[in-house]
């Protein structure tokens, strides 16, 4: 059992490596390279061009529930609304180039039409509810200082720390956590388990939705799977709930977003892939004869590489990601215990409201501004500010309270 888990274990992480690294690499590219007036032009405002222009944004990038996770949270620390994250969250992990030309070699043409019509709407639709049913906080209320532009070399350098360092900190425990109960949950779970509702559509559109929901699959590897279980008398409909669905979300993801979005925002964004996936699953199941689902065999779509295959390619990826992750853990570690030196013109200040390395940067840089500052320390762990300089107290309060966070002491 132990060996099967570390095996289901190195196997979800060999298959998710290579899009979470892509993923963190999109998020430092935005962070860095795209001017802020892009996000306030196309993303910012809490309307329907902006859920619009997301959902576009992210059907075409080939990024997996996982992979998605830093681009989005880069793209709120951007300060794109709500409604724009959420709606990129849903549409992005759904479909891409690559799956979309994969579905249709192996599933035909109505499959591949479905797929990112559903993950457009889905989006939208989610994207419309967040921005109606969570207070959307204006751009002002976090403004941050202009930065000196930085040179191509330093921006490159920015990049990837913003992308493999400060990026895996914030989300890099939830993750790990994710991986251990996906891999469990891979384990656990019985290969017939899908197959034994018989000819009752609902029943194993539910059956999918419980074990894909929290299962990590991508949007390209479910495809096989699905045209499996397709013949092997699965409905359709019920195949397109694991196409939807399992990319669209995982237990890891749903941490994540959970600790960097919110408990209403994870539930409508949950509430509206559920919904979505089981509406066109009982769509296409209505119109299976008009679209002309191609049925393959179970052989087929077996993996030539074996169930327990490890590609030399996302072996590396897996390697980088894991010391990348240890890297960040030894970081976050020092930080805990590390204390900041008292000088005779150190003031410490105690800050609520910090959670993330983007909140970090926000209040340093929004102390550095002032006047008669040398040098800002933030500690995450600890939640203080350590301000060097000649700067009053009160002004050094305001610009941490304008830069969006509380200060305590």
């Amino acid at each position: 059992m132990l060996k099967d888990f570390l095996l289901s274990l190195l196997m979800v992480v060999n298959a998710m490596s290579p899009y979470l690294l892509f993923g963190f690499l999109v998020a430092g590219i935005l962070h860095v390279f795209v001017p802020k007036k892009f996000y306030r032009n196309y993303l910012t405002k809490p309307d329907f061009k902006s859920v619009l222009w997301a959902s576009i944004l992210g059907i075409p990038l080939p990024l997996c529930s996982c992979g998605v996770i830093p681009t989005a949270v880069g793209l709120r620390n951007e300060k794109a609304s709500p409604g724009a994250v959420a709606s990129f969250l849903i549409a992005t992990p759904q479909t891409g180039i690559d799956s979309i030309l994969a579905t249709f070699s192996l599933m035909g043409i109505g499959f591949a039409i479905v797929r990112p019509c559903a993950a457009l709407i889905t989006g939208i639709c989610g994207g419309l509810l967040i921005n109606r049913l969570i207070k959307h906080q204006p751009e002002e209320a976090h403004t941050e200082p202009d930065i000196p532009e930085k040179s191509a070399g330093n921006k490159l350098i920015s990049v990837f720390k913003y992308s493999y360092v400060n990026m895996i900190q914030d989300i890099g425990p939830r993750l790990v956590l994710g991986l251990i109960l996906a891999a469990v949950i891979q384990v656990a779970v019985p290969d017939a388990f899908f197959l034994q509702f018989g000819s009752q559509p609902f029943i194993q559109m539910l059956a999918m939705l419980a074990v894909a929901v929290p299962m990590y699959i991508c949007s390209t590897g479910s495809i096989p799977i699905a045209a499996a279980l397709i013949a092997k008398g699965l409905t359709p409909g019920a195949a397109f709930v694991l196409l939807m669905a399992g990319p669209a979300v995982n237990l890891g993801s749903m941490l994540v977003i959970h600790k960097t979005m919110g408990r209403k925002f994870t539930v409508i964004y949950l509430a509206t892939i559920i919904v979505g996936a089981v509406f066109f699953g009982l769509l296409l199941n209505e119109f299976d004869g008009l679209l002309h689902f191609t049925h393959f065999s179970s052989a087929s779509c077996c993996s030539a590489e074996g169930p327990y295959s490890f590609p030399p390619f996302k072996t590396v990826c897996s390697t980088l990601l894991i010391l990348f992750i240890l890297n960040a853990f030894i970081m976050k570690l020092f930080q805990r215990f590390k204390k900041e030196p008292a000088t005779p013109t150190s003031q410490i200040f105690k800050v609520e409201g910090m959670h993330c390395n983007h909140c970090k940067a926000s209040v340093e840089n929004a102390i550095k501004q002032l006047k008669g500052v040398t040098d800002v320390q933030v500690n995450l762990e600890q939640k203080t500010v350590a301000v060097e300089g000649t700067a009053s107290a009160e002004k050094i309060r305001e610009a941490i309270v304008k830069s969006g966070f509380e200060v305590m002491a």
